[in-house]
């Protein structure tokens, strides 16, 4: 196992840590313990790792003119303490460094202009993608405000000397290592490019097979430890690219593949296969339903993607498939045959100098041509000082004649915590509307009741009783804390000693994203005669980023969770484990308190005449 050579304290919680794993390859792990962004992929709150890797060559240590390679470099939010740890550890008369670029954004490239200036014979190395968005985002500046006329642009060093890396390549680094260069686009990063070093049988795949969690350990210590985290991550980024992520698989399967280091979280050794099994998995998972939306984008500064990851991971929660294409690297046939086959479309676009990118414009002339104007669409953007482009999206796709299926979303630059969960509720109810909307069509095309709910089983299934409750749960988050709250009657008692219990929750509650591991909430159990009141109130349909404890009065659990008075008794509890069930999650969660508040009172039973439903 790597060993931890030295520590790099970063001002405040950052650091880098030096982990040797083998005589000439390192990895300077940068740590951040706190949530990095407001993304979704980051929403577990178990912070993150940024993994890149160091190549030097013995041969070339003594001499004047040494080199390096570096593999996939962290962003910006890692420039003071990363570039003090990459200078301890090549030789200090290093003049050539060669960077592997695993995928091209504008919070990587701002790192690269920093080595650039210190490094003279930089030279990067990535995909021919990956070349192009490089020599786009290279002398980009991030828009400024119409006021700030007086302010200087940085300066900005000439571009490196670039390597594109046209289809699979094998590179000798030294005498010692071979690396095969794979190239890996997907809609989310069309610049993916991964490195396998045959000899230690180490794949380096940068954003594939990772996961948001900060450990100073190399590996996990099995494949349940991180299971929840590497699947989460799978749902947030991975599943509307489910496609190109199997077809990527295929390739690996081929390697000889011993550890796998992602570019966040820490390395997979033993138990690969089985992550690369579970990937195919939840990809085909995610393929099985015959409602479709097609998600069309484009991000000049990844504010964009933001949006559409967080209403793609909604979307997906409802089972429906969704397929995301990024319109500056896909060709006009697979824009027409993604909105042929689509039950709806969803198009994404910042502004950018007061218009829209001209890739979005093409793609929203062939929506304007082909699309069907019976099927709902969708538009989402990012924008500066401006929203123009997200003005004329609206307004042709009004004009042509389409129906919204939810109002224009318009996020001024990068969305905060309590925007990503409006979002991804806007995606959930849009999956909702349309599965109904598919399922009236059904029922009208077979005439009547689906067979299942007269299945006998399912009648008798239908038997089981369960309590009436109501699951509140508030979770802490920069500016307003996240809360949320669904009616349970699926609930049993699982275990005496811990004290615990198990709820079903349905994968399209929007509280299930508070019902991770380590979250805290409470189980309000409801009092027969009088449930009437709040049932009402929590089965109500509740636009996306409501209160649902609007005009309530609250008491606090010890772990200050919502409590309702009128509730017959309290318990809060803490996930311990999540199990996948069909279209529901099982949670597992320990009970920390609770509390009788009426001893006189009898529980509110919940009876079903079917299983087919609640």
């Amino acid at each position: 196992m790597p060993s931890i050579n030295k520590l790099t304290q970063s001002q405040g919680k950052r650091e880098v840590i030096n982990l040797t794993i083998d005589e000439d390859l390192i990895s300077l792990r940068g740590l951040s313990p706190n949530r990095l962004r407001f993304e979704v992929e980051y929403g577990l709150e178990r912070g993150s790792t940024a993994n890149s890797f160091l190549i030097t060559s013995n041969q070339d240590k003594n001499k004047n003119n040494a080199s390096a390679l570096l593999i996939h470099p962290p962003g910006i939010a890692y420039l003071e303490v990363f570039i003090e740890a990459l200078a301890n550890a090549i030789p200090a008369n290093t003049t050539h460094l060669s960077v592997i670029v695993g995928h091209v954004n504008p919070n990587r490239v701002a790192l690269l202009k920093n080595l650039a200036e210190i490094y003279s014979g930089l030279e990067l190395i990535c995909s021919r993608p990956g070349e192009q968005l490089l020599r786009e985002i290279w002398s980009q500046q991030k828009p400024s405000r119409p006021e700030d006329n007086n302010v200087k642009e940085s300066f900005i060093p000439p571009i490196p000397k670039i390597q594109a890396i046209k289809k699979q390549t094998i590179i000798s680094v030294g005498s010692k290592y071979q690396l095969h260069l794979i190239p890996a686009p997907t809609a989310r990063w069309p610049g993916g490019l991964l490195a396998f070093e045959e000899t230690l049988g180490l794949l380096m795949s940068d954003k594939f097979f990772a996961a948001h969690l900060c450990t100073k350990q190399w590996a996990e210590l099995n494949r349940s430890s991180t299971d929840e985290d590497r699947r989460y991550y799978f749902d947030c980024l991975m599943a509307p690219m489910a496609t190109q992520v199997n077809s990527l698989i295929e390739k690996l399967e081929e390697l000889d593949i011993r550890t796998i280091a992602p570019g966040h979280g820490p390395a997979i050794e033993g138990s690969w296969r089985s992550l690369l099994n579970d990937y195919t998995r939840w990809g085909d998972n995610h393929q099985t339903s015959k409602v479709k939306v097609i998600l069309l984008f484009a991000s000049a500064y990844g504010n964009t993607a933001a949006i559409a990851d967080a209403l793609a991971n909604g979307i997906s929660r409802t089972g429906v498939q969704i397929q995301s294409l990024n319109c500056e690297f896909s060709k006009t046939e697979e824009l027409l045959k993604a909105i042929k086959e689509a039950d709806a479309y969803l198009i994404g676009s910042p502004t950018l100098g007061g218009h829209a990118p001209t890739p979005i414009v093409s793609a929203l002339g062939v929506l304007l041509a082909e699309g069907d104007k019976e099927k709902p669409v969708g538009i989402f953007g990012s924008y500066g000082w401006s929203g123009e482009a997200l003005d004329l999206l609206e307004s042709k796709l009004s004009d042509s004649g389409f129906e919204f299926g939810f109002k224009p979303i318009k996020v001024k630059f990068s969305p905060d915590a309590a925007m990503v969960k409006k979002l991804e509720e806007t995606g959930t109810a849009f999956g909702r509307d349309l599965l109904k909307a598919h399922k009236r069509h059904q029922r009208r095309a077979t005439g009547g009741m689906s067979a299942s709910r007269s299945d006998p089983a399912v009648l008798a299934l239908g038997r089981i009783v369960g309590s009436l409750c109501v699951l509140t749960a508030r979770k802490e988050s920069e500016g307003e804390p996240l809360t949320g709250a669904m009616i349970a009657s699926w609930v049993s008692q699982a275990s005496f000693s811990p004290p615990g219990l198990t709820i079903a929750v349905a994968k399209d509650r929007a509280v299930g994203a508070l019902l991770h591991c380590e979250d805290k909430f409470t189980l309000n159990i409801l009092a027969a005669d009088r449930q009437k009141e709040l049932m009402r109130k929590f089965l109500q349909s509740f636009p996306p980023g409501a209160d649902r404890f609007e005009g309530l009065t609250l008491d606090k659990s010890p772990e200050g969770q919502p409590i309702l008075p009128e509730a017959l008794a309290w318990l809060e509890g803490c996930v311990k484990n999540r199990m996948e069930c069909g279209d529901h999650w099982l949670i597992y969660a320990e009970i920390q308190s609770g509390k009788v508040l009426d001893s006189d009172g009898t529980t509110a039973i919940h009876h079903r005449r079917t299983g087919a439903n609640y």
